[in-house]
């Protein structure tokens, strides 16, 4: 290829990479791209990049190129299947999907236990949706957090390669926000969807418990884990939330309840909104000055759309950290001691496997009386989402640190605390809740990482959610800054 064609070609990529979903969709119907060149863009980018970004742990291009020609004649002949026909996307390496190996990011498990044995539920809808699987994206060992030791490499924030990219779907906050794939399919059990999403740059919503199916996905943390997408747009993860979500008789605990046209009320009018800014969320001893003051500029732009803002105090949502984790990392235990964590103990990461270990130590008599103080919590945010529209604070209470500091260890049991607290405080409350979260951009801190803003709800109320982040994103504009990947990986490269 000469120098004038590859120039051509890369700025090619660069052009249909920065649309959003939506855009894409909107020239594919109309046979302006095909998604053969959609596909080439993102494995150009996913090339470029991933060996210092670390988003992906398989990539099947020669597949993803069979789909789009197939998704091209489909479109040719007039069976436009619609907003995502075309769209390429991958999954956090959790979920099962035939033809690539399952490895949970995993030194545990042997070659033939990654055997895919069907697609997950997700992957069937999207499937017939016609999108596009480009790969299973890197994550935290098992989904569960805390790996210091990535067999499959370290994920790295594109916005500074330097910095942590958050826990667990790691590479399925960075593969959209780096425009390596359209949207992502993450896993949240504690916030491990809205903190790639966060610290990312991107949109990530954890659904209501039962919206979307988890049969086919490796779920530990049975009571809590939930299947959500992520996107540079809120117009994107509607129309995948509509494309996934709904009753599977495979998952007995998805909700029978019927799916709404999330996109269809995207763009209603702000006016009379009631919102509620969570107290000890956004303005507790923990939010740092930074944090606090992009927070309160995002708290205008929603007065200036016209909603109608007011504050709750959840005391006792400090106490869903603690409870949630005395209660699902006990869940995640008992699904690993009896083979993996006897047998193969020196297999696992350091971090994960001293979570592990001293989960599955917890006693019964304990685990039990944090399901009852569980509900109480729950109730208290149940109680406050009722009475209004949404809930609203940071979705990170300070910003990303660099990944060594977040891998230094812990010297006391206050630090133990802290640590345990600014990484969660925003976001469990409403895991162990189980009602609707989502996470968009708000801004940057002083060194030009990502802050974000979560919006809570009812129960089964996403499109409430989308509506409202969907007004404040297009008017703060947040969600078309894109990292320079070429100006942030060059330090790397060096």
């Amino acid at each position: 290829m000469s120098l004038t064609l590859r120039d051509a070609a890369a700025a090619m990529s660069e052009e249909l990479t920065a649309l959003s979903g939506g855009e894409q969709a909107t020239l594919i119907a109309r046979r302006e791209i095909s998604p053969v060149e959609l596909v080439r863009a993102y494995l150009a980018r996913i090339e470029a990049s991933d060996d210092t970004l670390r988003a992906w742990i398989t990539v099947d291009g020669e597949r993803a190129l069979a789909a789009a020609r197939t998704a091209e004649s489909e479109i040719a002949a007039g069976r436009y299947r619609g907003a995502l026909h075309g769209i390429p996307y991958g999954v956090k390496d959790q979920m099962h999907a035939v033809g690539f190996p399952t490895t949970l990011a995993t030194r545990v498990l042997d070659p033939e236990e990654m055997v895919a044995p069907h697609n997950a539920a997700v992957i069937e809808r999207l499937d017939a949706a016609g999108a596009i699987l480009l790969g299973k994206q890197n994550l935290h060992e098992f989904g569960k957090g805390g790996t210091i030791d990535f067999p499959y490499g370290q994920p790295r924030n594109p916005w500074n390669p330097a910095y942590s990219a958050s826990s667990s779907s790691t590479g399925s906050g960075i593969a959209p926000a780096a425009r390596m794939c359209t949207f992502s399919l993450g896993e949240d059990t504690g916030g491990s969807v809205r903190g790639p999403a966060a610290m990312n740059g991107v949109a990530g919503l954890r659904p209501t418990y039962g919206r979307v199916s988890r049969y086919g996905a490796v779920m530990e943390a049975y009571t809590t884990d939930t299947i959500g997408p992520l996107a540079r747009s809120v117009a994107d993860i509607a129309t995948v939330l509509g494309a996934i979500a709904g009753h599977d008789p495979r998952d007995p605990l998805t909700s029978p309840r019927p799916v709404e046209d999330y996109a269809a009320g995207l763009g209603r009018p702000l006016k009379g909104r009631r919102l509620a800014i969570v107290r000890e969320i956004a303005w507790g001893p923990g939010t740092t000055d930074e944090v606090k003051t992009v927070f309160a500029a995002a708290v205008e732009v929603l007065r200036g759309l016209g909603a109608e803002i007011e504050e709750v105090s959840l005391p006792l949502a400090l106490y869903a950290v603690p409870l949630q984790l005395l209660s699902t990392d006990a869940d995640v235990a008992a699904t690993f001691v009896k083979k993996y964590l006897r047998e193969r103990y020196e297999r696992f990461d350091t971090g994960t496997r001293t979570r592990l270990a001293a989960s599955s130590l917890i006693p019964a008599t304990v685990y039990n009386r944090a399901m009852r103080a569980r509900a109480i919590v729950r109730q208290q945010v149940l109680d406050a989402v009722r009475r209004y529209d949404a809930l609203i604070g940071p979705t990170m209470i300070r910003p990303t640190k660099p990944i060594e500091q977040e891998q230094e260890k812990v010297e006391s049991s206050d630090e133990a605390v802290m640590r345990l607290m600014e990484r969660r405080i925003g976001v469990y409350p409403f895991s162990l809740a189980n009602v609707p979260a989502l996470s968009v951009p708000m801004g940057f801190c002083a060194n030009g990482l990502p802050l974000a803003l979560q919006f809570a709800g009812k129960p089964f109320d996403e499109a409430t959610l989308l509506n409202i982040a969907y007004g404040y994103e297009r008017e703060a504009g947040w969600w078309r800054q894109l990292p320079d990947l070429e100006r942030t990986l060059a330090p790397m490269a060096a």
